[in-house]
């Protein structure tokens, strides 16, 4: 009996451990196949968003294939500030940077420190410059305030750069290859700021890097040729290119290990009122930017003979040539003005450049002023606005495609308002080809 009870129980164990096994496999199988689903799911989103490296990004913070679409181009205002003098921030960099992830392309728009502010140059003051709208109080929403002024630009975010920022994020990336493009020699004990370097093609650290962003002038008083652009303007044009390289290496594929050194440089040097919430959006698509698509250019304007203005040296910006300029760089980029297209359903050919197109625009914002803005930014960009009104309070900004308007005028008047979902609502006896809901998102 003995041995039969424990044959019996040998025999159930058994059984037992066979059923487990069973059961085993068939958690495995299902945890599999349920891995096979999420990981399938994910590389179809991923497929949709793009593919690659970006598209993996932009599935990962829950992004869809309309996301980008409904992206506006980003403009910022950037303010590089030096801070070797005692109680004293001199802001020696201000630029305008644009980000568009629909075309991929990208713009800086140096402004002259010296720019004038005021309304009277034949009265300037030394603080009615632009860099001492910062200096003073430092209050990035001043400059913020006067450079959409100049530019006619609806500016939100800005973010402050200390001159320690970009040479510790130079020495985290190991260097960068520039071709420096005259002999600096410079020397200035009270900031002491020495600046020495050979023309031609080299590594950059640091070190050299703030060395050639503040270089102006040598000691004996030459600076860059005439043909490259003097002092400042020679200045801001070595700021824009050596940008654009930083960018270039710093997108390398290799500096995506150093990612937490180059956060805690910005973290410590940087700072901004732009949103997380907002920037993150963009950080998917950023990461393919090529720079071949950045546009540079800086602030028309002259420099008027001392006399003319108080005994102090300013910029005074050109308000026609500077109107132009914006239009160019952050309007007009995207489209054609002559291109025309053919309507396959009658055969004629109609025009569809900007000055054809019709808009109504409504404020349903619950700000009046806002409608007079965003009339303005039109019209600015070269728009023709016939009607305008309000209507119900809504939280987003809408564009409706009235009449078959080409996509790329859409995503054009998108960015100059800066916001805004597209539909598409034909209507053949509507006499305006695009009407405009403003929301309380503008």
């Amino acid at each position: 009996m003995g041995n039969k009870q424990m044959n019996n129980k040998n025999s159930k164990n058994t059984k037992k451990k066979r059923r487990k096994k069973k059961t085993g496999k068939k958690i495995l199988l299902v945890f599999l196949f349920v891995l096979l689903m999420v990981g399938g799911v994910f590389a179809y989103k991923v497929h949709k968003n793009g593919g690659g490296v970006s598209g993996m990004l932009a599935t990962m913070i829950g992004h869809d294939e309309n996301t980008k679409k409904n992206l506006g181009e980003f403009k910022v205002l950037l303010l590089g500030i030096s801070t070797d003098q005692e109680n004293v921030d001199l802001t020696d960099t201000i630029m305008v940077a644009s980000y568009n992830p629909n075309t991929q392309k990208a713009t800086l728009l140096s402004i002259p420190r010296d720019t004038y502010t005021g309304k009277n140059a034949a009265k300037a003051t030394a603080y009615e410059k632009i860099n001492a709208l910062y200096n003073r109080k430092h209050r990035p929403d001043e400059t913020l305030k006067a450079v959409n002024e100049i530019t006619g630009l609806n500016i939100e975010y800005y973010v402050v750069i200390k001159t320690e920022a970009l040479i510790k994020l130079v020495d985290v990336i190991e260097g960068i290859t520039f071709d420096v493009p005259i002999d600096m020699d410079y020397d200035d004990p009270t900031q002491d700021l020495h600046i020495h370097l050979k023309a031609g093609e080299q590594e950059i650290d640091g070190n050299k890097a703030e060395q050639l962003v503040r270089f102006r002038h040598n000691n004996d008083g030459t600076s860059y040729p005439e043909e490259y652009g003097d002092n400042d303007l020679g200045r801001m044009r070595t700021q824009r290119e050596f940008i654009m390289q930083v960018v270039r290496q710093t997108a390398k594929p290799g500096n995506i290990f150093k990612l937490g050194a180059i956060l805690d440089v910005a973290k410590e040097n940087v700072f901004t009122n732009i949103d997380f919430n907002v920037a993150k959006d963009y950080i998917p698509y950023i990461v393919e930017f090529n720079t071949e698509n950045l546009l540079t250019d800086m602030l028309p304007g002259t420099t008027p003979d001392w006399e003319k203005t108080n005994g102090v040296s300013v910029f005074v910006h050109d308000k026609m040539q500077t109107k132009k300029l914006i239009e160019e760089l952050f309007y007009n980029r995207d489209i054609e003005e002559t291109e025309e297209i053919t309507d396959t359903q009658d055969g004629n050919t109609s025009a569809t450049s900007k000055s054809d197109i019709v808009l109504e625009v409504l404020n349903g914002s619950g700000n009046s002023s806002n409608l007079q803005k965003v009339v303005n930014q039109l019209k600015g960009a070269g728009y023709k606005v016939t009607r305008t009104g309000s209507t119900n309070t809504t939280a987003k900004t809408t564009i409706i495609n009235k009449k078959d308007v080409r996509e790329t005028i859409l995503k054009n008047v998108k960015d100059v308002i800066g916001t805004g979902t597209i539909e598409a609502s034909e209507s053949v006896s509507s006499k305006v080809d695009v009407t405009i809901i403003i929301g309380k998102d503008y």
